[in-house]
């Protein structure tokens, strides 16, 4: 089964009303769906936390690194968000971040790399980064180091007509306005595995651009909206893998959230892309 079919597979099973409040049968499918993918793999680890009275769920693969573990080489976290707004299946939001997770999964289970991975299927991203959130505070009162976390938010949707791609100012001058690229946003920390996994995506054939961003992105808050801010402010390195969802999407947060509007190709280029990218860090 080639990839682009295994990336279309998981969206048709993602890419579904999964509210946690309002379609609570679609996301306990989905989180189910995640688990029984990530279980091929490893024994799947529970992170519970509250939301008022409502228990949520972020679920968590462990895959060891090659050959002897060497000693003491802190995990690559890479995340994705499975909850959606109500009103839409949230194919590119965040179907397709969801659907990379599950691929790499299995690429990194049949052959590991140097650094142990941690792959985590995050929930309540939509409340205000509510399973992030709890995560980044528990990984830092037990400090536990990670060599870089990656948030994969929104990865299929490609638009390649001039103006199709918008930005806060002053980003406008510097990068181009055509929305066939994918973003790298990393605080400084990161900017060698930016332009590594930047470089990585290109490589590949898929246009990429890239940010370092200071101060936990305090200054551009459009840079803090998903599962890497609260690794920020952690104090993390942290990377937002992005289409950039709303300043190129014209069905962010809207029932035309659709898997017919997304570009499987682009989407399968950024999965193959991160994948080299991750094995050179």
């Amino acid at each position: 089964m080639n990839l682009k079919n295994q990336l279309e597979n998981h969206l048709t099973s993602i890419a579904r009303e999964r509210d946690p409040y309002l379609a609570t049968a679609g996301h306990f499918f989905v989180q189910e769906y995640i688990r029984q993918q990530l279980a091929q793999y490893g024994s799947v680890e529970i992170h519970t936390f509250r939301v008022g009275n409502q228990t949520c769920e972020n679920l968590i693969l462990n895959l060891p690194s090659q050959g002897e573990p060497q000693k003491g080489l802190p995990p690559i976290l890479i995340g994705a968000h499975y909850d959606a707004v109500p009103g839409t299946p949230g194919a590119d939001d965040n179907a397709t971040g969801v659907a990379v997770l599950l691929e790499l999964a299995r690429m990194f289970a049949t052959e590991p790399t140097k650094h142990p991975l941690r792959l985590v299927a995050f929930d309540m991203e939509e409340y205000g980064l509510l399973g992030s959130t709890d995560y980044a505070v528990k990984l830092k009162q037990e400090q536990q180091p990670l060599r870089l976390m990656i948030s994969l938010e929104m990865l299929g949707y490609c638009a390649a007509t001039p103006g199709s791609q918008s930005y806060p100012p002053p980003l406008e001058r510097f990068y181009p306005n055509r929305g066939d690229f994918i973003a790298l946003i990393g605080n400084w920390r990161t900017t060698r595995d930016l332009i590594c996994i930047s470089r990585s995506i290109r490589k590949v054939g898929v246009p990429s651009q890239w940010l370092p961003v200071p101060n936990r992105g305090l200054i551009v808050r459009q840079t803090r909206q998903s599962d890497h801010a609260p690794f920020w402010d952690a104090g993390y390195p942290a990377i937002m893998v992005t289409d950039t969802a709303f300043m190129r999407n014209p069905n962010y947060h809207k029932p035309s959230d659709t898997i017919d509007t997304l570009d499987l190709d682009f989407l399968t280029g950024v999965c193959q892309g991160l994948e080299s990218g991750i094995r050179r860090l």
